[in-house]
């Protein structure tokens, strides 16, 4: 048996990739707020900002791990919040890095010890991870540390048989970017407009590349971008 944890599992693309997961064998195990209501998926209600989340980890995640062949741990969790560097305070870009880039360090350090050869950390970025706009300081700016991430772990795993990498998906049609952008049909058909293939990336296809990378140590220290052939202006 192999497991699957993630973290925001509940919807979109976390939901799509727990689901496909599951249906490959893998124990899976969705750390979120909500629940994901997927019938081979253990959901688990950790609260990943909170200060306290080393003891939750160890009480109530490890119990759930059983023995495996293979460990892939997945850092999807994300919130995003808009504002510029000049409206930023550092107590809220803290509480973005909290959950964004401390969190998923907090997992990495307790679950590594049960990762065995063919294990897996992948980390979610974003094509903000390579890039920046306007409005969106912290999730900018906890984007680019979490590729930092990864390239660190990479380094730091060498030898051990655990690959790493950073899949950062374009614009998906999610509830979180419905929600940034107020759901508005011309807004996100504008921005379905930015690729080459004219429409948005659906969860199921961020789901299998997450899948495939899991499945391939060759990809390590890789960054993917999963986006349609974005246009750059």
């Amino acid at each position: 048996m192999k497991t699957l944890v993630i973290t925001g599992g509940s919807k979109g693309i976390g939901k799509a990739t727990a689901a496909l997961f599951a249906t490959h064998g893998y124990q899976v195990i969705n750390i979120a707020r909500s629940a994901s209501g997927l019938p081979d998926v253990h959901d688990l209600a950790l609260d990943l900002a909170s200060s306290d989340l080393d003891a939750q980890i160890h009480a109530e995640l490890l119990p759930l791990i059983k023995p495996s062949e293979a460990l892939v741990l997945i850092h999807n969790a994300a919130q995003l919040r808009s504002g510029s560097l000049q409206a930023t305070s550092g107590d809220e870009l803290r509480q973005i890095l909290d959950l964004n880039v401390t969190a998923p360090q907090r997992l990495n350090q307790q679950l590594l010890p049960l990762m065995s050869t063919g294990s897996a950390i992948l980390y979610v970025g974003s094509t903000l991870s390579e890039k920046a706009v306007a409005n969106s300081f912290s999730y900018v700016t906890s984007k680019h540390a979490m590729l930092g991430m990864m390239r660190a772990t990479c380094q730091d795993l060498i030898g051990t048989g655990i690959h790493t990498a950073c899949i950062c998906p374009g614009f998906t049609d999610t509830e979180m970017l419905r929600a940034h952008v107020g759901d508005n049909p011309e807004v996100l058909e504008a921005i379905a407009n930015g690729n080459g293939f004219g429409r948005l990336v659906s969860p199921g296809e961020m789901a299998s590349l997450l899948f495939y990378t899991a499945e391939n140590p060759v990809i390590n220290g890789s960054v993917l971008h999963g986006n349609l052939g974005q246009i750059e202006s």
